[in-house]
């Protein structure tokens, strides 16, 4: 497949927060177009309102009704409410809400069918959105909703590191009951599967953190290193997946040992994306793995306090939209490598002879 056909649909975000403007700026460079189709779904007249702002060459948008009709070299534009909406930037109400929802609605129906390859997700307010209907905690639990019953995982992904959650919007009382060995094991193996498959590593390593600080002190201050994780460990080196620790949070991320792994396995949210956001706050990227579909978004949320002030960085749109173009395409070429080369018939003539 050309990389210029990798048809990539953007959810607008809150209309109120900096999705637009990042969604726009990382566009604005015509190079990206060589490598992506972008289809934003959302809203024409609040992306024209943010346009109207930027004293800079203005981008082109080009109004469709179905994703079927994107052109390449060109940014397309698909209006998912029938009633305009008014923008109020930096200002958390519930007509951001529908107009985020509806864009996610409509975008995931269209990869459904294959009207787009991948879907770029920018930024909401999960308050907002769950008082306009949406029963989820954020977007990777209603893409995973989606998915009939595949196991998701959040990936956070940088050029230093590629680190991913065992458990995401859980509150801090509750995550040790919701550690299991078993636990472990499926999230591990889909970040193994994940690093083969979307991101090219062949034979990858994974680091496990620790839940409790300097691996639990052999029991002393916690006992899940001895009673749940160690055992999740083993049982991954079982299954011929090169998997280490527990190591210490502190220590691992203070040390040269993250360069020495393909992927990091954080027990919770802030224990691997504190140190994340704080080295790779400007181009991360957040990847939902394990799905059918290609899912990315920006490392970073609505940023209500500097909206409409154009200083918003789209450094990690730009990322999320290179990357879910890079995913798509690593998955396809994974498909083709490991297809039979055999025609049909031939398959079964050889089944045949095979089993006499």
């Amino acid at each position: 497949m050309a990389l210029g056909n990798v048809r990539i649909g953007i959810t607008i975000g809150d209309k109120n927060g900096i999705g637009p403007e990042v969604i726009l700026k990382a566009l604005k460079d015509k190079r990206i177009l060589s490598g992506i189709t972008p289809v934003i779904y959302g809203s024409e007249a609040v992306l024209k309102h943010y346009l109207s702002q930027d004293t800079a060459d203005q981008l082109e948008l080009k109004k469709i009704t179905s994703a079927e009709n994107a052109q390449l070299q060109a940014v397309s534009v698909i209006d998912v409410l029938d009633e305009k909406t008014e923008v109020k930037e930096g200002v958390e109400e519930l007509s951001s809400g529908i107009l985020a929802i509806k864009a996610i609605e409509v975008a995931s129906a269209d990869i459904s069918s294959g009207k787009i390859d991948a879907i770029v997700t920018a930024p909401i307010s999960k308050s907002v959105c769950q008082n306009a209907g949406f029963d989820f905690p954020g977007h990777t639990e209603f893409f995973i909703s989606l998915s009939n019953g595949a196991e998701g995982l959040m990936i956070l992904k940088s050029s230093l590191m590629k680190v991913a959650l065992v458990t995401t919007h859980v509150a801090l009382k509750d995550v040790s009951s919701s550690i299991t060995t078993e636990g472990i094991v499926s999230k591990a193996e889909v970040f193994h599967q994940s690093l083969q498959k979307d991101f090219g590593i062949l034979n990858p390593k994974i680091a496990i953190l620790s839940l409790n600080p300097h691996s639990g002190e052999n029991g002393k201050i916690g006992s899940e290193e001895i009673e749940v994780q160690i055992p999740a460990i083993n049982e991954l080196r079982e299954k011929k997946i090169l998997a280490f620790g527990p190591f210490p949070t502190d220590g691992f991320f203070g040390s040269s040992a993250p360069a020495n792994y393909d992927g990091i396995l954080a027990m919770y949210h802030d224990q691997g994306l504190s140190v994340f956001k704080a080295l790779s706050f400007d181009e991360g990227v957040n990847y939902t793995a394990g799905l059918p579909i290609v899912r990315t978004s920006p490392d970073h949320g609505t940023a209500f306090d500097i909206a409409g002030k154009g200083v918003a960085s789209e450094t990690s749109m730009r990322n999320a939209l290179y990357e879910a173009a890079d995913i798509f395409l690593n998955r396809s070429r994974h498909k083709e490598i490991h297809s039979n080369p055999l025609p049909v018939n031939k398959q079964e003539k050889r089944d045949k002879w095979h089993s006499k």
